[in-house]
């Protein structure tokens, strides 16, 4: 399952995230959901001293922010990359 944050759906409804931008992104994911293989695509995983592992996913110029938790794939951000990494500084 995708769960995307309300922020994500909110940026989509407002037009600061391109529906196109988020229909590639979403496509990404059902493919990811459907084969649970982290190497079809440019993933890295995020450095973090937390328990939870982070991912990045990069279509061009834009990034998706995302954690995977009992075979559900968590969307917590769709930005350009200037934007993203600078949320999780």
């Amino acid at each position: 399952m995708i769960l995307y944050e309300d922020s994500i759906k909110k940026a989509v409804k407002k037009g600061t995230l391109f529906r196109e931008v988020f229909q590639r992104f979403e496509n990404v994911f059902i493919a990811l959901n459907a084969t649970n293989d982290l190497g079809l695509f440019d993933i890295k995983k995020l450095k973090s001293s937390e328990q939870r592992s982070y991912y990045r996913l990069r279509k061009g110029k834009f990034r998706a922010i995302f954690y995977i938790e009992k075979n559900n794939y968590y969307v917590i951000s769709i930005a350009k990359r200037e934007e993203v990494y600078k949320q999780w500084e």
